[in-house]
């Protein structure tokens, strides 16, 4: 292939919403950022190697009590704001286009904490109060 010389359309896909399976023993909290665990369950962001951020919970779902995929969380994409970590590890402005990694289920960090943390996402912005503008696939 080679580079464009002209205007095209560009065909895309937009999936602002999906309904994930959530795993067992999880609660997740509305406004919690959500991740993929290593067998394909949602989960609230944690400390861990195995996740992917996929996202920001749009509903409290309690399945504490139930199976992996007994309750199904709603969860949006896009870009969402979610704390700065501290010190050493926070994000700043220098940082946009990079990675960020998760801390908790609201929080974002610089680094992967020698390689503790998963990725939750890009950094689309870092606003004037500090947070970090998180983009998830």
């Amino acid at each position: 292939m080679t580079a464009l010389t002209a205007p095209r359309t560009t065909n895309h896909r937009v999936v602002h919403e999906r309904l994930l399976p959530v795993a067992a023993n999880a609660k997740i909290f509305q406004g919690a950022m959500v991740a993929i665990n290593a067998t394909g369950f949602a989960t609230k962001g944690a400390v861990a190697t195995t996740l992917r951020g996929i996202g920001v919970a749009q509903a409290t779902v309690d399945n504490t009590s139930g199976i992996d995929g007994a309750l199904s969380v709603p969860v949006r994409r896009g870009a969402w704001q979610m704390l700065n970590s501290a010190s050493t590890d926070q994000i700043t402005r220098a940082d946009i286009g990079a990675n960020c990694y998760i801390v908790d289920d609201q929080t974002v960090a610089k680094t992967n904490g020698g390689a503790t943390r998963s990725v939750a996402g890009t950094v689309a912005d870092v606003d004037a109060s500090g947070a970090v503008w998180v983009e998830f696939p």
